[in-house]
């Protein structure tokens, strides 16, 4: 039987998989094995669009939805650690006040930090 259905991965399954396969030595039972849900926010009531990027998914945008009340939400599968990322806010970088620090990304830019344990 043939079919002409392709499937095509959803942009979460697409983070998911570069986490699970970014590092190739890992132990079977270690904490790096750990992936969990992790909630992203964002307060941009007149925004257009809000994107979601960050090291956990090499900096690529991540579109996040938007709810009735002028908050946006994206919902990420992360890898134990610390993770970098931005908003974008109708194109424009945010860093999340709600976020556990601040660092400095590969090109000395400013970025949320988040740790995941």
């Amino acid at each position: 039987m043939h079919t002409s259905h392709k499937w095509k991965e959803t942009n979460n399954e697409k983070i998911f998989f570069m986490n699970t396969t970014a590092e190739k030595n890992r132990t079977t039972y270690s904490a790096r094995n750990s992936i969990k849900s992790v909630n992203f926010f964002c307060a941009a009531p007149h925004a257009k669009s809000v994107e979601l990027t960050g090291d956990f998914n090499q900096w690529q945008t991540f579109p996040m939805q938007r709810s009735f009340d002028g908050w946006w939400f994206a919902q990420v599968q992360l890898c134990h650690g610390h993770h970098q990322y931005r908003f974008l806010v109708d194109g424009q970088a945010m860093l999340d006040p709600q976020a556990t620090g601040i660092a400095r990304d590969e090109h000395g830019e400013r970025a949320s930090l988040i740790a995941v344990s």
